[in-house]
């Protein structure tokens, strides 16, 4: 059986120097586990019973980075499903786009995590080793870009 498992791709948009563009704004977070090969990821986790995928990305969101659903926008017209293997069996991950209402909200870590950092995108492609991970967030940024 298929492990499944859903987050939220999470951004925030700082005040952009004027010369700036509007894209140049834009951080990503990503959480460091502190277990296995310490990878950056966005919040993510599996799907409890009962719960559907957007309720999972929620609740894995809050218990990772301590945000609550009301701090976030969640950002419509992006949903993005990725497909790999995981220790020989295969693996769904659902990722969702949210943006944070306020981005000096503190970000509280579970013990799944040591670090976070707010990246702009070549830096977050950087941490994030998995190739799709880097395209889903270059992606996420086009996706971002072509809205303004």
């Amino acid at each position: 059986m298929a492990v499944r498992a859903c987050g939220l791709i999470i951004y925030r948009r700082l005040q952009p120097a004027p010369s700036s563009k509007v894209t140049d704004s834009i951080e990503y977070l990503l959480l460091q586990t502190s277990y296995g090969t310490h990878h950056w990821t966005p919040p993510k986790g599996h799907v409890d019973p009962g719960e559907d995928d957007l309720q999972t990305a929620f609740r894995e969101t809050q218990e990772e980075a301590g945000l609550e659903a009301s701090q976030l926008i969640l950002v419509e017209g992006y949903k993005k499903e990725l497909h790999y293997p995981v220790r020989g069996k295969p693996k769904t991950v659902v990722y969702w786009l949210a943006e944070m209402k306020d981005c000096n909200t503190e970000i509280k870590l579970s013990e799944e995590h040591q670090a976070f950092q707010w990246l702009k995108l070549e830096d977050a492609c950087k941490f994030a080793e998995y190739e799709d991970m880097q395209a889903t967030l270059k992606e996420v940024h086009q996706f971002l870009c072509s809205r303004e």
